[in-house]
């Protein structure tokens, strides 16, 4: 599929061929399920082969296909809790309760104009995996009985090519990016204990002594792994960034730091791709810090990663390959639905060594590990499906058009705030992030408060942050569907709200 035409194909996917295309305004509630036959016994016995699949599909339609005009935040009260009810409602009773009560509630966080943490959307063919997902229920710890654990692999090896890493990594799927972290950041553990002579996965961390753990501007999970890793938050040692405005670590600095260390092993976390202004580290450079130290390299790529995918951009993560450890979140940027991100490793067996579940029934671990010796889950749904669905459907090219025209609308979004008197960046949009604030008083009460009318008024969401000693917002462009009158709906959201405000 080329470049240029796969914004038209996804939509005439998605409302065409794919899924039944219904008319009409799909703001405001959802309707209620129609109800072609009565509603099913409670007993979950009654009837094993009737589903309430009719209903369920024109209801699961009508919102997804109404996601542009609906409310991009809820900010209303929740319904309160009700009781469980005793007799039940029959499937197609729970539908209606539900439409009901709770999804006017739930927000467009999958729509084109929740630009909010980076958070993607879901692609009709990605969509499409998640419900069979769901309907073949597989559990891909083990391989045996089943091919879903052939198809994960496959799927992972479509990734780590789309990524630029060499066959010498290997793969697994978890939850998110916060998971991928604490996995690589666990083998990254163990890798000090081979360097120090123990083993921690037998011994524990005490094991190890002090650990020292170097990054320039770490995302706030790397700190939480380290606490979950029982090595601590405070043996996250900060490196100083590159002067102006910059978030990427100053090499020389890190140098400096490793040096400081005499000899002693330590992890390096480096970014591709930082949360506030998507800025890199210079993975080259640092990848030939390792002639000289000793220390395990991992990246963070949750979402910077995905500039590999365009040649205009793949100059960022070049180095990317020579890690140790790789961290990429794929409900970012891959836009297919929540759970799912990889972890990536050069050293698959000190992975077995930290992960394996030693248990007669399981099996031990062969050289080519079953996924539950790889991660801490041993039960976990087919997570691959969605993502193998999604990279068959559209290819490499057409998960380059999606970023590559995100990353245009950020640019276009930046240079319209630029122009705006009461508002100014804080940084250049370098991909598909822009960072901005109150030109004047930008205090946190008076960030937070734009923020909250943003999002109220159901056009937009972003996000405030912290960035440069400075109270801002940020606007993080990773959905498929935004399009650039989806931009200028953005800003003229920001702008309006802006303009309202007394200095």
């Amino acid at each position: 599929m080329s470049s240029t035409g796969i914004s038209g194909a996804l939509a005439a996917l998605f409302l065409g061929g794919a899924f039944p295309h219904h008319h009409g305004s799909q703001a405001g509630p959802p309707p209620r399920p129609s109800h072609r036959h009565p509603p099913a016994r409670p007993d979950v016995h009654a009837s094993p082969g009737r589903l309430p699949q009719q209903s369920a599909r024109d209801f699961a339609v009508r919102e997804v296909s109404g996601l542009d005009e609906r409310p991009v935040a809820h900010l209303g009260k929740a319904p309160g809790p009700e009781p469980l009810p005793a007799g039940g409602t029959g499937a197609e009773g729970a539908l209606a309760r539900f439409a009901e009560r709770w999804s006017p509630g739930f927000s467009g966080s999958a729509g084109p104009r929740y630009l909010g943490f980076v958070t993607g959307g879901a692609t009709p063919a990605s969509l499409t995996g998640d419900w069979l997902t769901s309907a073949y229920d597989q559990n891909v710890s083990g391989s045996g009985g089943s091919s879903a654990a052939a198809l994960e692999r496959e799927t992972l090896g479509w990734l780590r090519e789309l990524f630029g890493l060499s066959e010498a990594h290997s793969g697994a799927f978890v939850s998110g990016a916060a998971v991928s972290n604490t996995v690589g950041l666990a083998i990254a553990r163990e890798w000090l204990g081979e360097r120090l002579g123990v083993s921690v996965s037998q011994e524990g961390v005490g094991a190890l002594g002090p650990v020292d753990v170097l990054s320039g501007s770490p995302h706030s999970s790397v700190a939480k792994a380290l606490s979950v890793l029982g090595i601590g938050r405070d043996r996250l040692r900060p490196v100083p960034v590159l002067s102006g405005n910059r978030e990427a670590v100053d090499v020389e600095r890190l140098a400096a730091a490793l040096d400081a260390l005499d000899g002693r092993p330590a992890v390096v976390v480096a970014n591709a791709g930082t949360v506030n202004t998507v800025d890199f580290d210079d993975l080259r450079a640092i990848v030939a810090l390792k002639e000289r130290y000793d220390f395990w390299l991992h990246v963070d790529a949750a979402f910077g990663g995905f500039a590999a995918l365009s040649p205009s951009y793949a100059h960022l993560v070049e180095g990317l390959d020579a890690a140790d450890s790789v961290c990429v979140d794929l409900h970012k940027w891959l836009n297919v639905p929540y759970d799912a991100a990889v972890q990536f490793t050069r050293r698959q067996d000190l992975q077995v060594r930290v992960f394996h579940n030693a248990s007669p029934y399981l099996g031990l671990p062969t050289g080519d590990p079953d996924f539950l010796h790889l991660t801490p889950e041993n039960s976990r749904r087919l997570r691959a499906l969605p993502a193998w669905f999604s990279l068959m459907a559209y290819g490499r090219d057409g998960h380059r058009e999606i970023v590559e025209r995100n990353v245009a609308h950020a640019r276009r979004l930046g240079e319209r705030i630029a122009e705006v008197p009461q508002l100014r960046l804080l940084a250049p949009v370098r991909l598909n992030v822009v960072c901005f604030t109150l030109a004047d008083d930008p205090g946190e009460e008076r960030v937070q408060a734009l923020a909250r009318e943003i999002a109220a008024s159901g056009e937009a969401y972003v996000t405030p942050t912290f960035y440069g000693g400075t109270h801002a917002l940020r606007a993080a462009f990773s959905n498929w569907r935004t399009s650039e009158a989806d931009t200028d709906r953005v800003y003229e959201a920001v702008a309006r709200h802006c303009a309202l405000r007394r200095p």
